[in-house]
């Protein structure tokens, strides 16, 4: 047990490093190539801290346990908001004035609507994992295009795009950035294996289904990209920045993350994901969305209050699974 204990803390250590080195090196080549920054930043930057819960998910299908794959996304979002939001709201209230968020919470919104639907019947087909990819593709392409246009005339004043632009990784030399690039995928792809075979074995150990191991450590480790990337930003007062990294990863876990489970390992799921989970996240993601859109100023505000009430209903919501594990 404490050595498949060591296993998955070595092998989410590896993950979340080997996304940071495979967003360097694929950024770094991006700009040899002559790439925008903004087009990296909306791009691989912004995909980079979804990198984990991609490659988790990819592995547990492939490894026969879409449970974990689901738990994975699911956990992710409601960790992201909860927690990581709620936490860096915390050490500093947000003030957001960027029209692309403003945009982006509704889809959201709609998207955790659309995945509920998808797993409601607790099953998750192959047609329904490809209709979320096609969605995840026609969502990067629509703001890109957006993107593209803004700076074709030189109007980019969205704050949420200026520092996205700002943050892309500088250029290395070509081998440098290809070296960083194989270096973390190969990481990224053995960590991830490691890790899903080490949680699972201690779900197991345990009496943990393999849903709830996705939904607990598998998310939260996951999520560290976003906590760091998101208190990073606000350290930096780039507060559009730290909700737009919120925001934009849990499009990414629903559209790119959670396709996996019904590509790779399309069937019967756990009723738990239908019945408990995706309320769950379908209540906090609107209880962010009332909290931002409950001022008519132009600018969202989140204030310390606020960030407490989600660290309050992160808490519920880990205190709910484990005392029905306890139970079961």
């Amino acid at each position: 047990m404490l050595e498949n204990v060591g296993i998955l803390l070595v092998a989410l250590t590896v993950l979340v490093w080997s996304a940071d080195k495979f967003v360097l090196g694929a950024s770094s080549l991006a700009r040899n190539l002559g790439v925008s920054p903004m087009i990296i930043g909306l791009t691989i930057v912004a995909m980079g801290s979804s990198a984990p819960e991609m490659m988790v998910a990819a592995a547990a299908s492939f490894q026969g346990n879409p449970d974990t794959a689901i738990g994975n996304a699911i956990g992710s979002n409601i960790t992201n908001i909860a927690l990581v939001l709620g936490l860096s709201v915390l050490i500093k209230p947000l003030i957001v004035s960027s029209s692309t968020i403003k945009q982006e919470l509704p889809i959201l919104l709609l998207i955790s609507l659309l995945a509920y639907y998808i797993l409601f019947d607790n099953t998750f087909s192959l047609l329904e994992g490809i209709i979320l990819m096609i969605g995840f593709f026609s969502f990067i392409s629509i703001l890109l295009i957006k993107a593209v246009k803004q700076r074709k005339h030189n109007k980019i004043d969205d704050p949420m795009l200026l520092e996205a632009e700002k943050d892309v990784p500088e250029a290395t030399s070509p081998l440098k950035s290809i070296f960083w690039l194989v270096a973390g995928i190969t990481l990224l792809i053995l960590s991830s294996h490691f890790l899903v075979d080490s949680a699972i074995f201690i779900a197991k150990a345990y009496g943990i289904s393999d849903l709830v191991i996705g939904l607990t450590i598998i998310a939260i480790g996951t999520s560290l990209p976003e906590l760091a990337a998101s208190i990073a930003s606000i350290l930096k007062k780039e507060d559009d920045l730290a909700m737009g990294n919120i925001v934009g990863s849990n499009i990414f876990n629903l559209l790119a993350v959670l396709p996996f489970a019904g590509i790779i390992a399309p069937g019967a799921i756990n009723p738990d994901a239908s019945l408990r989970d995706m309320p769950i996240m379908l209540a906090i993601t609107s209880l962010l969305f009332i909290l931002c859109f409950s001022r008519k100023s132009g600018c969202f505000r989140l204030t310390r209050t606020k960030g407490a009430l989600l660290l309050l209903c992160f808490c519920a919501y880990q205190v709910l699974l484990f005392s029905q594990t306890t139970l079961n």
